[in-house]
């Protein structure tokens, strides 16, 4: 078995950056790993125009390491107000790469989300015909629903009516985390994919309450049960081109994590490639690592694949690479797992 591996560059098909000195703090350490990331725009306010897209864009760009080649794939925020015509002019001039679907109220800073989904009928014509896709955060914001039961709800209520009525739309099921998930993208035509998270292959729910409340395992969508995350090791690892990697890299301050009512989200950004790589030697896949992290996600968002490389080696990673991260004013970032050995490191990127 061989001790090192080399993969084209990974690309990143679901990141949050934050902004202001979160962002200048979390985005060298995904520009130094990552060729490419589609960067989620729910900042507040949120990324709703593409007046506010360029600017983010421009924020972005100005706090890359110098040299850096780093490309942020701009999405925006969809919302009830969303303007069709801004749109067309995006995929026209090439600069939006996406939209993001939250349901009001399912997540961090959703609460401008959709309500009424019969309201972005417009939004949704005018994707579909600019072939520009719609990323879905999948889950139902209903109090009556359990919160491990959602995602297979919002497929059952919102996401088949929705494909149904708009089949040339192409969507992005983004961070699943059932084996209703995955068999529901699996089963689906080429216009359905997923991506799935380091966190989702690596802990269930129980590990939430392992030894006590772990703020730091808590993300949405939460964990489910071990079934759930073998479902989505088998479908991560199969080679099948419809799941990709999207870190959902989403980082929040150790004050805001550690309280009373503390922030959903994961920082895995140092640690994601050690991690999959970890998964998929596990899972006897080494052979279709590339494919998850490299391929796939160039093939369905229909842009190149990156030219260069980066090197895997069978080694423990440079302790540096757990240290939580100093956002100045916002406070320590804490990085997901930091006391787990890990069995691989990135030795060139």
């Amino acid at each position: 078995m061989s001790d090192q591996i080399e993969i084209i560059r990974p690309d990143d098909w679901h990141l949050h950056l934050r902004d202001g000195d979160m962002l200048k703090a979390v985005l060298p350490i995904s520009a130094a790993l990552f060729a490419r990331a589609i960067i989620m725009p729910n900042l507040v306010p949120p990324v709703r125009t593409l007046d506010d897209m360029r600017a983010y864009r421009s924020r972005i760009e100005a706090a890359l390491p110098e040299g850096s080649a780093f490309k942020p794939l701009m999405t925006l925020y969809l919302t009830e107000t969303t303007d069709p015509a801004e749109i067309t002019k995006g995929a026209e001039t090439g600069e939006l790469t996406a939209l993001k679907l939250y349901p009001a109220g399912a997540t961090t800073n959703s609460d401008a989300g959709v309500k009424d989904f019969t309201r972005i009928t417009g939004v949704l014509e005018a994707m579909q015909e600019a072939s520009v896709p719609l990323l879905v955060h999948g889950e139902v914001n209903d109090p009556d629903v359990d919160i491990f039961d959602r995602e297979a709800v919002f497929i059952e209520r919102v996401l088949e009516p929705l494909r149904r009525d708009f089949p040339g739309l192409r969507v992005v099921m983004e961070h699943i985390t059932t084996q209703e998930g995955a068999s529901y993208v699996n089963e689906a035509n080429e216009n359905l994919a997923a991506t799935i998270t380091p966190q989702h292959l690596i802990i269930n729910r129980t590990d939430i309450f392992r030894g006590g409340i772990r703020p730091h395992f808590f993300c949405l969508p939460i964990a489910k049960r071990e079934n759930h995350r073998q479902a989505l090791r088998k479908a991560a690892t199969s080679g099948n081109p419809k799941f990709f990697l999207g870190t959902d890299s989403a980082p929040h301050p150790l004050n805001a994590k550690e309280c009373a009512c503390g922030c959903a989200g994961i920082f895995n950004a140092p640690v994601t490639l050690p991690y999959v790589t970890q998964v998929f030697e596990e899972e006897g896949a080494l052979d279709k690592l590339e494919a998850f992290t490299s391929l796939n996600g160039p093939a369905f968002y229909r842009l190149p694949v990156n030219e260069d490389r980066i090197t895997l080696t069978r080694t423990a990673p440079d302790p540096s690479i757990f240290a939580s991260v100093d956002a100045g004013p916002g406070g320590q970032v804490v990085v997901f797992r930091a006391d787990t050995p890990l069995n691989w490191s990135v030795t060139s990127a």
